[in-house]
């Protein structure tokens, strides 16, 4: 049965729904590439709050989605910029997001590294900042979880050049206990970024950050970038050290930098994995027999889906991703911490649901059918 979806425009569509999923299924450990998705967490929607108000969340459907990302082999990203980190959930929900994930993670053997950033505060001085940073290090330290040391705006704005992010990288490094991943994340994503290490020159940046890893190799399991920009990307992997990896967050360009070159590739950490959980998962697995074509086969038909939900205002890629896991049954409601169900139109939903349900990413697409029916009544479209 046809469903009528609307066009930016305000022009309604007929679509024709598939019938059947992709057929996916959990399979061996990866073997070439280390993958990890950024999982978002479920609000809880039955709790009486306001946006000045602490978040909610359903710790039951937040934790059952980490074990169904666990199930297929990859590890979760967790407390994130996909988590809402810095849009809604605060640091004490952070924090308590970090133990419970890292208890379950240790509960089923899943892999798991978690964010370290400076949410606590929103300005302060260095110093100040540190002490951010080293609070949140050590929480992550002490639930087991390996630490993914965020880009933070209390020091972006606390900085006076480079040599203030040499000196509190280089303190956070030296403090570290295990090898950390250093993220990266562009100003597309979150604006209050802007001039990270120390320059809006991206060369003079990339330079910076090269001398943090040079001078900590051994306490620096790999970076993340998220610049999306993914000749950068290749510039920059071919410049770590050896033994650093480079692990893309590229939303726009992933299957090329996963299937890489003859000089190298990058390992995955991506808010994109999320929905695209199994089928990643399943692509990775036809890499590791060596069949790179038949990787990009199953992934290059995803980047359309990727790109629609990271258009700009790419730091509302968010709401995208919590649509699809309600459309595919991970979760009951399509209500999100903050309210942020409302960042995104109602043809930008009825477009990420055509791609995906294209892609066979609904384990139910009746459930996905009926569910978008309900969200087009509730806008006022009519059959």
């Amino acid at each position: 049965m046809s469903i009528r979806l609307p066009a930016p425009d305000g022009s309604l569509r007929t679509y024709e729904p598939r019938t059947e999923p992709l057929a996916l299924t959990p399979g061996a450990p990866f073997t070439s590439r280390g993958v990890f998705s950024a999982a978002h967490v479920v609000a809880d929607p039955y709790a009486d709050t306001t946006p000045d108000s602490p978040v909610a969340v359903d710790w039951d459907a937040t934790l059952a989605f980490r074990r169904h990302l666990w199930s297929h082999g990859l590890g979760v990203a967790e407390a994130m910029d996909t988590a809402q980190r810095g849009m809604g959930l605060d640091w004490a929900g952070a924090a308590e997001l970090i133990r419970r994930s890292a208890a379950e993670a240790k509960a089923v053997g899943g892999r798991i590294a978690c964010g370290v950033g400076t949410d606590q505060i929103t300005s302060g001085t260095l110093a100040e900042v540190r002490a951010a940073y080293e609070e949140q290090l050590a929480l992550v330290e002490e639930s087991g979880a390996q630490a993914i040391l965020m880009a933070s705006r209390a020091l972006a704005a606390a900085a006076r050049g480079p040599e203030d992010y040499l000196e509190v990288y280089g303190h956070l490094l030296r403090q570290a206990t295990e090898p950390v991943i250093l993220h990266w994340l562009g100003p597309m994503f979150d604006p209050a970024l802007e001039g990270y290490w120390g320059s809006s020159d991206l060369d003079a940046a990339t330079d910076t950050f090269l001398e943090v890893i040079a001078a900590h190799p051994d306490k620096v399991d790999g970076i993340k970038v998220s610049l999306l920009d993914a000749r950068r990307e290749v510039a920059l992997r071919r410049r770590l050290p050896q033994g650093v990896r480079c692990y893309t967050g590229d939303d726009f360009h992933y299957p090329e930098l996963i299937a890489g070159d003859d000089q190298g590739f990058s390992h995955a950490l991506l808010g994109i994995f999320d929905p695209l959980g199994p089928l990643a998962a399943q692509a990775v697995r036809v890499l590791d027999t060596g069949d790179t074509a038949g990787f990009r086969a199953l992934l290059d038909p995803t980047v359309e889906l990727s790109r629609h939900l990271f258009q700009s205002p790419t730091r509302f890629y968010k709401t995208g991703v919590v649509f699809l896991a309600w459309l595919a049954g991970h979760q009951s409601h399509f209500t999100m911490v903050g309210g942020l169900q409302s960042a995104r139109s109602l043809p930008h939903f009825a477009r990420a649901y055509e791609l995906a349900d294209g892609l066979g990413l609904f384990p139910d697409p009746k459930l996905a059918e009926d569910r978008m029916r309900t969200l087009l009544h509730l806008y006022g479209v009519t059959p």
